[in-house]
């Protein structure tokens, strides 16, 4: 049967909207909670009663929460994976190896720097932030521990080093979806993300070197790092030998995600692989494995800096982050198939009729899109299709805006509480949004620098110029 449900009005949108902002913000800076599902469950409801009392009818809303519900069972599923996987990585000793020689060999001066650079890598290698989070990240939150380092600011490097992969790497979906919705080849849309990526990235590692300076040998504490060192190699077998058997379980995963490996799959075999490294070499039993990869590793080593770096993971254990992503995205599908993000678009459609305009407009759709869809995909499509006729009219080629919704969709995705992003990496890097946002520098930089070309009409391409990305196309 037809939809006849009536689109809410601009208002109407607005205030949905407005009344999850402002009841989060009173939660998160007033009462200083980080724990919104019971504010999603509050803002579910709000717009659930404002739309049916306004005309809409109750189908759209059920088609909005099974949409929404969709969207995240994939995403969710992997979360849960990587839950699996984590154990099963301290467990075949390959995330202790990590820690354990990355303590003797990172000078803490350039350990931010370093994080940074070694996700990146890991990400364009995979074409997946969660990967790269789930793995190397969580084996530098380890580090950062040993170091002095604050856990907030390790997973801001870590975040901006693992998106690098999601925007660039031509293994992304993310990539590949925004060069899809804006109708742009898939290497021009890349080369054209280099113009905004890499300033705002190597401005990112910049800061970072300068953050890193404030640590330095003198400032670690050798005796817990001696205590790390002993508690790990007293538990673990961390002789070389043994740890680059321990790397086995990366390096399939790095194999998988370029053999294009459904992420489903790579996440369990990795897994299975771990868990017989770690039976084999480790001396687990198949029960203990089975037992660390639902519940999350156990240890008593006897020294609590190590119980605390190696306790954690499990499925069991991302069940609060995995209901979160569930609440958004059906808060974010509701909006969507009941025309609310539509309504609040439409008001923004006016003002695209110049470069600067459409472009700007463009990058501020798809943050709010971001932030009340809890979706990088649906804040990369919506905005992506809606403006892209109004590029086109005004002559800009089309890697242009497949470029501006990766600028504000894929970037700004970590730093949503409740998005799928947002949510992963808290799960994995146990460092809630809102404490590692502001080192996420990578992540608000780009969408600054993409203004900033904007404003000034840099590298904004005309569809008369010629197809290749050089300086020598720089928009007049």
């Amino acid at each position: 049967m037809e939809n006849t449900s009536k689109k809410p009005s601009f208002a109407i949108s607005l205030l949905i909207v407005a009344f999850l902002f402002v009841i989060i913000i009173v939660q998160v800076f007033v009462a200083g909670s980080p724990d919104i599902h019971m504010t999603l469950v509050f803002s579910i409801s709000f717009a659930v009663v404002l739309l049916l009392a306004t005309g809409t009818k109750w189908s759209s809303v059920e088609d909005g929460i099974m949409h929404g519900c969709k969207i995240a069972t994939v995403p969710m599923l992997i979360l849960m994976f990587i839950g699996m996987l984590i154990p099963a990585l301290i467990a075949s000793g390959t995330i202790p190896a990590l820690i354990y020689y990355g303590l003797k060999i990172i000078n803490p001066k350039v350990f931010l720097l370093t994080a940074a650079i070694i996700c990146s890598i890991a990400s364009m290698c995979t074409g997946s932030s969660w990967t790269t989070g789930g793995t190397f990240g969580v084996a530098f939150m380890g580090i950062s521990i040993g170091l002095g380092i604050p856990p907030a600011i390790t997973a801001g490097a870590v975040v901006s080093g693992a998106v690098i992969g999601d925007k660039l790497s031509p293994l992304s979906d993310s990539t590949n979806l925004a060069a899809g919705v804006s109708e742009a080849n898939l290497f021009t849309h890349i080369k054209s993300m280099l113009y905004t990526t890499v300033p705002a990235f190597i401005i990112s590692l910049v800061i970072y070197t300068l953050l890193g300076m404030k640590y330095s040998a003198s400032t670690i504490d050798t005796t817990a790092v001696d205590a790390i060192l002993q508690g790990i190699s007293a538990n673990f077998n961390v002789t070389p030998m043994y740890a680059l058997i321990s790397l086995i379980p990366l390096l399939s995963v790095i194999i998988m995600a370029v053999k294009k490996v459904n992420a489903l799959a790579a996440m369990v075999i990795a897994s299975l692989i771990a868990m017989v490294i770690a039976i084999v070499a480790q001396g687990y039993s198949i029960l203990q494995m089975m037992s660390f990869m639902n519940y999350g590793f156990g240890i008593e080593t006897g020294v609590a800096d190590v119980n605390k770096l190696l306790n954690r993971g499990g499925i069991q254990a991302m069940m609060w982050t995995v209901s979160l992503g569930y609440l958004g995205l059906s808060y974010g599908g509701i909006l969507e198939k009941t025309g609310t993000l539509e309504s609040l678009l439409d008001k923004m459609a006016g003002l695209t009729r110049s470069a600067r305009n459409l472009i700007i407009t463009h990058i501020i759709s798809s943050i709010v899109v971001n932030f009340i869809s809890a979706s990088q995909y649906v804040a990369i499509i919506i905005p992506g299709r809606m403006y892209l006729p109004a590029y086109q009219k005004l002559g800009i080629r089309n890697d242009v805006a497949s470029r501006t919704c990766e600028d504000s969709g894929t970037v700004t995705s970590p730093l949503v509480p409740w998005g799928l992003c947002g949510v992963f990496f808290t799960g994995a890097l146990g460092v809630g949004t809102m404490e590692y946002l502001p080192y996420a520098f990578l992540c608000y930089l780009t969408p600054i620098v993409a203004i900033i070309y904007a404003t000034t009409g840099k590298f904004i391409w005309k569809n008369e110029e010629t197809s290749d990305s050089t300086v020598e196309n720089i928009a007049k």
